[in-house]
């Protein structure tokens, strides 16, 4: 059999919507101000719950790192999004490919883990609200937050080391906003069988750990709700959890839609939509869902915004 030349990729060109150059500056326009409400609602919203003490409880504790965790998760995407949309393509490293799919990784996994530590505060708020104050202690919180960083920490190295240990060779162009798993997978050489059945179990092993943390959590509030015997206070109680439900459903939904599936017969530009959706979109949502449907926040900004008119 002749030997086949096969040339190592040392870099990776980034081109997605390139082919259609008309779309440059208006998507770059689009996702220049999605990006900028995205740090301005969350970091608005960690100073909120920083400045009013009445927003000094775990649940706004969650919030608040859930805040800072959506603007790293975002501003290790977006920029070099713009990048690409502003000059038509843009050439990364591979250690700066490495680095984007590690930190992508790492801010995504603790997103995940950060909504399963809210739906356990949910759970002990309605469950056990006796206990609430005796559980959900100061170290508690640290704890919890300290283990889902030291948990998405360890899935993400291994996930980076398994995915950089493949062999990529011949075309270097990824047609897609940035260094991802599956438009990676598509310039590999040679066999990956292992090394992708890793990648997916620890994908797989991150999101339903948290969706069974969830799914548990808000059976048990489910139950409880419906034993309160007023109309008016099962509403009351279900508004507590309404706002996590739905940013629940808006990132798992979309994790699902793009990691757990059968990626045969999907487009890039279908894919590149997806990847758009919850790399820009939904961390500028999530303060906004927090915000619109709470009304401590809402009476937090309004005290905020009164000392701002008098000052």
């Amino acid at each position: 059999m002749a030997e086949k030349n096969i040339t190592c990729v040392s870099e990776f060109l980034l081109i997605a919507f390139t082919d259609r150059p008309a779309w440059a500056l208006p998507l770059f326009l689009l996702f220049l101000l999605i990006y900028l409400l995205t740090l301005l609602e969350n970091l608005g919203m960690m100073s909120l719950i920083r400045a009013d003490g009445q927003l000094h409880t775990p649940m706004y504790f969650f919030l608040g790192h859930l805040s800072f965790m959506d603007v790293c998760y975002s501003s290790a995407i977006v920029p070099q999004m713009l990048a690409v949309l502003l000059e038509h393509g843009a050439t990364l490293s591979y250690s700066r490919c490495t680095t984007q799919f590690f930190l992508f990784t790492f801010f995504g996994s603790i997103d995940c883990y950060l909504l399963a530590v809210m739906a356990y505060d949910r759970y002990v708020a309605v469950c056990r609200p006796l206990l609430y104050v005796t559980i959900m202690t100061e170290k508690a919180l640290w704890g919890l937050v300290a283990g889902a960083h030291g948990a998405s920490l360890s899935s993400a190295f291994v996930r980076m080391v398994t995915a950089f240990t493949l062999s990529f060779c011949g075309n270097n162009e990824i047609d897609f906003i940035f260094c991802d798993l599956p438009p990676l997978l598509k310039l590999t050489c040679g066999d990956s069988y292992t090394q992708e059945v890793v990648i997916i179990v620890f994908a797989i092993f991150v999101i339903l750990a948290c969706m069974v943390v969830i799914l548990v959590s808000y059976l048990f509030i489910i139950v409880a709700i419906v034993r309160i015997p007023s109309v008016g206070g099962r509403a009351k109680t279900f508004s507590t959890c309404a706002s996590h439900l739905m940013v629940v459903s808006l990132f798992f939904g979309t994790f699902i839609f793009m990691y757990l599936r059968d990626n045969s017969g999907h487009s890039s530009q279908e894919d590149q939509v997806v990847s758009v959706f919850y790399t820009t979109v939904i961390p500028m949502l999530n303060p906004l869902i927090y915000s619109l449907r709470n009304k401590e926040v809402k009476e937090a900004l309004r005290k905020v915004l009164e000392r701002a008119q008098l000052s």
